[in-house]
């Protein structure tokens, strides 16, 4: 959902506005790009052999590798997902063989500053990485990123094979399309010809000098934009739900079911499973299985489908904008499984004022005396409180 800045367009004030607003010798303590580093880390950077060839991953390991302008605010986003082993900074999208960063932050080399992440892709998917890659950029600045100007700080998903190359331009388009960003998204999607890691001062920065990398961040406008662009989506917090084929989805769902959840479908109102439901527990994605909505935020709205006024986790909803009817809709998916299930609308009742408008073949209802059974006993205490485990919520 578009926050307060849904209009912001500007990625950043240009570099003489900058300037201004950042005291030079400041701007020169902070960038990351200048390769006027301090003393020690010139010194280790001299003495540094250069950057040799990125070993390979152990088998069943994957790697994805972005380039998202400075390379030291791209790894911590990545190395606190569970299921990422290792998140390296370095160089990618040039010519020059074993560049250094001297060069690269030159601008002579043709490369970009990037991260190569190692990941379980049993355990985070791809997708889950383009999420979270998204949410640490500017898309649409094709000159650099915040303070860092240049072709070495361009935003790029280096792919490494048909497979990614399909989901990063379908994760673009859906991000182009959602309204989020005024401007086009101009991040491009390259086949990844080699990766060269970067000089050992590099990796972990965040760790080896915390005070100065936070410096530089807070001082690079990066958090600045995350926050108007993102506000409370900035920080994506990956499901682990894998998504199954079509094939596979086919075979477990009723054909409304995948004509809703896979097509964006819509359900008869008042001829759908739960309209009319007033049982106590849990709704779950049919899909999934994430947990989405609570009978206890559930009313009658007169719609004829099942209506909510807030999911049952705040950032456990996807909200993107179709066009399906001729004018712009908030549409509802699940962040796990991606599945199509409704709309939200603001002309619902206190405390949120919005009704979020649900199919029934979205969902799978658990009763509250079954929460324990599926893995939901946390949620009991809502209903505890609310005195409805124990009878029919209305």
């Amino acid at each position: 959902m578009r926050g307060p800045e849904a209009d912001y367009t500007g990625p950043h004030p240009d570099p003489p506005t900058a300037m201004r607003r950042l005291a030079l010798p400041l701007l020169l303590a902070l960038s990351a790009c200048r390769a006027d580093v301090s003393d020690e880390a010139h010194a280790t950077h001299q003495a540094a052999t250069p950057a040799a060839p990125a070993n390979a991953a152990p088998v069943e390991e994957a790697l994805a590798t972005f380039a998202g302008g400075c390379f030291w605010c791209m790894e911590l986003p990545f190395e606190q997902l569970d299921g990422v082993s290792a998140v390296i900074s370095g160089y990618a999208g040039g010519a020059t063989e074993f560049p250094t960063y001297k060069q690269v932050c030159g601008g002579r080399t043709g490369h970009a500053e990037a991260v190569q992440v190692h990941y379980d892709p049993a355990r985070v998917s791809y997708d889950d990485l383009l999420e979270v890659f998204w949410r640490q950029i500017d898309p649409t600045d094709a000159g650099g990123q915040f303070v860092d100007r240049g072709s070495q700080y361009r935003t790029v998903i280096f792919v490494q094979d048909d497979a990614q190359r399909a989901a990063a331009e379908a994760s673009k388009q859906r991000l182009g399309e959602s309204g989020r960003f005024a401007k086009p998204i101009v991040t491009a999607i390259e086949p990844l010809d080699h990766f060269w890691p970067a000089e050992d001062y590099h990796q972990d920065f965040h760790d080896k000098d915390p005070r100065r990398y936070g410096s530089y961040r807070a001082g690079s406008g990066r958090d600045d934009f995350r926050e108007r662009a993102w506000g409370a989506e900035a920080d994506y917090r990956p499901t682990g739900v894998p998504r199954p084929t079509p094939e596979e989805l086919r075979a477990q769902l009723t054909p409304l079911q995948f004509r809703v959840t896979q097509e964006c479908g819509t359900e008869p109102p008042f001829r759908n499973a739960y309209w009319d439901e007033h049982r106590a527990g849990i709704y779950v994605d049919v899909v999934s299985g994430e947990p989405l909505f609570s009978s206890l935020d559930k009313y009658d709205s007169g719609s004829g489908w099942p209506s909510f006024t807030r999911p049952l986790e705040a950032d456990g909803i996807q909200v993107g904008v179709d066009y399906d009817l001729g004018y712009a809709r908030q549409e509802l998916k699940s962040k796990g499984a991606g599945s199509h299930l409704g709309h939200v609308f603001p002309d619902g009742p206190a405390p949120t004022g919005l009704r979020y408008c649900i199919n029934s073949a979205s969902l799978r209802f658990v009763p509250v005396e079954d929460l324990e059974k599926e893995g939901l006993g946390r949620y009991l205490p809502l209903f505890e409180a609310a005195g409805a485990a124990d009878a029919k919520h209305d």
